[in-house]
């Protein structure tokens, strides 16, 4: 194929103006230009103001992490120039300058290849197990072909989202990285984890947002409901319970994390569309079926 041309997406909500433009710098700095860089302000207002050649989008109001790339996907889509979509957090930062090079040498090399996930590291280089995209997390190092990817900074063939149409805009935020993955996998893309392309950001935790208990298990049982084969679909969901159980010390996020179980259950999470056994399997065999 010829050289593959990659555009950068990134998604503000304006609260952290100074390290989104030092972002942007780090993408400027790279040794190979991305085509279009586009900063999307999910319900901003105004954004501040961009460096020359950066597309500012601004939305009215936060339509959620989905909405937000899929406004993203959508105006670089519109330009038709871009083969590789890279999304990176606002608060994230490319220390090497080589980044967008070696996306498109991954690209280039692997027509197959659907989402590339980053690693994700804090100041002092080290990776929360949370941001290692498998269950045998201990070296965050260890690349390979996985079954999810991380959100914070990644790459995406444009002619997977074509294919799998995009981000589900019902998840507002929490797990739509993995309903996104699932569908690539399905349709037979590939989904690889390449730890040498690094995007340093702040140590943080999930739960500092007030509505990510509720969030997970709602969107949990949503990725359950569109994707799993009915025999799966209890088993996942029990795994989870368990975990969760196990894991979560807040009774107050526990209760919200089961009204948001229950509001899962009861409400419309898009169409069903279930994953084949073929998808089982081959999840199987990279080491997570998609059970846990």
């Amino acid at each position: 194929m010829t050289r593959p041309r990659v555009g950068v997406a990134v998604l503000t909500m304006g609260n952290r103006p100074a390290e989104l433009l030092a972002l942007l710098e780090s993408v400027a700095k790279q040794d190979e230009s991305a085509v279009r860089v586009v900063v999307v302000g999910n319900g901003t207002g105004s954004l501040p103001v961009l460096p020359d050649g950066v597309d500012g989008v601004e939305l009215a109001a936060n339509r959620g992490v989905s909405g937000g790339r899929n406004v993203a996907w959508e105006r670089l889509r519109e330009c038709g120039d871009v083969d590789v979509l890279v999304d990176l957090d606002d608060d994230g930062l490319l220390v090497d300058t080589d980044v967008i090079r070696r996306i498109a040498d991954l690209y280039e090399a692997d027509p197959g290849l659907g989402i590339v996930s980053f690693r994700i590291a804090d100041e002092q280089g080290q990776t929360q197990r949370r941001h290692v995209p498998r269950l045998r997390a201990g070296d965050p190092m260890r690349g390979g072909k996985v079954t999810t990817f991380l959100g914070g900074g990644h790459g995406l063939s444009m002619r997977m989202l074509e294919e799998t149409g995009g981000w589900p805009e019902e998840f507002f935020f929490t797990h739509e990285e993995t309903d996104l993955a699932w569908r690539a996998l399905d349709a037979g893309w590939t989904v690889y984890y390449e730890p040498t392309l690094l995007l340093q950001h702040p140590r943080t935790s999930p739960a500092r947002h007030a509505v990510y208990y509720r969030m997970t298990a709602r969107n949990r049982v949503w990725l359950a409901k569109r994707h799993l084969p009915a025999p799966l679909v209890p088993l996942y969901l029990g795994v989870w319970t368990v975990l969760t159980l196990a894991r979560t010390r807040s009774m107050s996020g526990l209760r919200a994390w089961a009204a948001g179980f229950t509001e899962g259950v009861r409400s419309p999470c898009g169409a069903r569309r279930p994953m084949r056994w073929a998808t089982v399997r081959r999840m199987a065999r990279l080491g997570r079926p998609p059970v846990i």
